[in-house]
């Protein structure tokens, strides 16, 4: 995240608003997981601060036009800033199912537990490790593939927990990552490990059941069209931006299918609020699916980018980052789940191209080829981590 005094580039600029963008959506979802009307209200004051960064950035990039060539490329990052903001507008949405008094289901709640990124709250005890460490020195991205996305001290939220920030006891801690990774990150703070879940008994999905179903579905790949939308502008990629098309316009078909059961479902609902809930998410969601959307419209047209987006792409949190395959490497023959690709480097798989074909969002049984090429998203560091189990060398970079 940005200094104090905050970013006064065009490059810092689009960096933080990106960053920020995220951490709303990631605190959203907390708010709506844990029914957490104070998380919720933290995203609107994040937007608030959103507004004045996206004003900076736009005086920045008129005076930054000197020539009509110069105007063309900044139009260029005012779009993707503009498709960046809707981002947060969703996010906004979201959190206001929880603080205008919407129901949120049970169901719903459950569902996201097994979402493809999740979210945990930790509380720091005496028997981990972490007491007394710096997020820096704890390197959770990278070693089991967790973010901190915000701490609570007292009765204060710190929204913008920095790598010198030192872990204290009592400190709680909320994560992001992979589901696997909330075990490893509750070892490491010291709290005792969640109790093994009632085995689930065998049920006929009702019609409310579907619709939940479906939102989580739309939660997941919609994240996963924003890593793909970033990953085509740092790569400048058509074929991600394709990618992005495709799910979009697959996420259309979906909201028309949740809409549908959720309406069959009105008379199985104990509070018609449920169903307004699930639609308002729905339709944030669709917000999310449509701004990725937008944001890759200059690399299908083939348009050239201002080097700002990349440079600014590389600068946030996390980055995107692709990879290849080597014959005979870690990876060659093995599932992402024998990997733990997640919880080893960091990185969250995106997709993988074999050929001509693309596997988005694959599944933890997904075994890697020789040759395949991988897009994911993560940190720096991971991006070096998931090269080494990829067997990446010059040979595919040049192929």
């Amino acid at each position: 995240m940005a200094s104090a005094s905050g970013p006064t580039t065009v490059k810092g600029l689009l960096a933080e608003i990106k960053d920020s963008s995220e951490l709303m959506v990631d605190l959203a979802y907390a708010a709506v997981f844990f029914s957490d009307t104070k998380l919720a209200k933290e995203v609107e004051r994040l937007e608030e601060r959103m507004f004045g960064d996206l004003h900076s950035l736009r005086k920045l990039s008129i005076l930054a036009a000197r020539s009509p060539e110069d105007a063309e490329h900044m139009a260029g990052v005012l779009a993707i800033a503009s498709a960046v903001e809707s981002i947060a507008d969703a996010a906004d949405d979201i959190a206001r199912v929880v603080t205008s008094g919407l129901g949120i289901l049970d169901d719903l709640r459950e569902d996201l537990r097994h979402a493809d990124e999740v979210v945990a709250r930790i509380r720091v005890r005496d028997g981990g490790t972490a007491h007394g460490q710096s997020l820096r020195e704890l390197s959770m991205p990278v070693e089991i593939g967790m973010w901190v996305i915000a701490v609570r001290r007292g009765g204060e939220w710190n929204l913008d927990p920095r790598a010198e920030y030192v872990v204290a006891l009592e400190d709680v801690l909320l994560v992001k990552g992979p589901e696997d990774g909330i075990a490893l990150a509750r070892e490491l703070m010291g709290a005792d490990p969640l109790p093994d879940p009632p085995r689930a008994p065998e049920i006929v999905l009702s019609d409310l059941d579907r619709a939940v179903d479906l939102l989580v579905e739309m939660k997941n790949s919609a994240e996963v069209a924003v890593g793909l939308a970033y990953s085509a502008l740092l790569l400048n990629d058509q074929a991600l931006a394709a990618e992005v098309s495709s799910l979009e316009a697959r996420s259309d078909t979906i909201h028309d299918e949740l809409e549908s059961w959720v309406l069959r479902s009105a008379q199985e609902a104990r509070n018609p609020d449920d169903l307004r809930g699930l639609i308002r998410l729905a339709h944030a969601s669709e917000m999310i699916f449509d701004s990725a959307r937008e944001m890759t419209r200059l690399v299908e047209r083939g348009e050239e980018l201002h080097p700002v987006i990349a440079a600014a792409l590389v600068e946030s949190d996390e980055v995107g980052a692709e990879t290849v395959v080597g014959k005979n490497s870690q990876a060659d023959g093995r599932s992402i789940r024998e990997l733990r690709v997640e919880t080893e480097t960091g990185m969250f798989v995106l997709a993988v191209q074999r050929g001509r074909r693309w596997t988005y969002r694959p599944k933890p049984g997904f075994s890697f080829q020789a040759g395949d090429r991988i897009v994911a998203i993560g940190p720096a560091e991971g991006a070096e981590e998931l090269d080494r189990m990829a067997g990446f060398t010059s040979e595919y970079a040049q192929a």
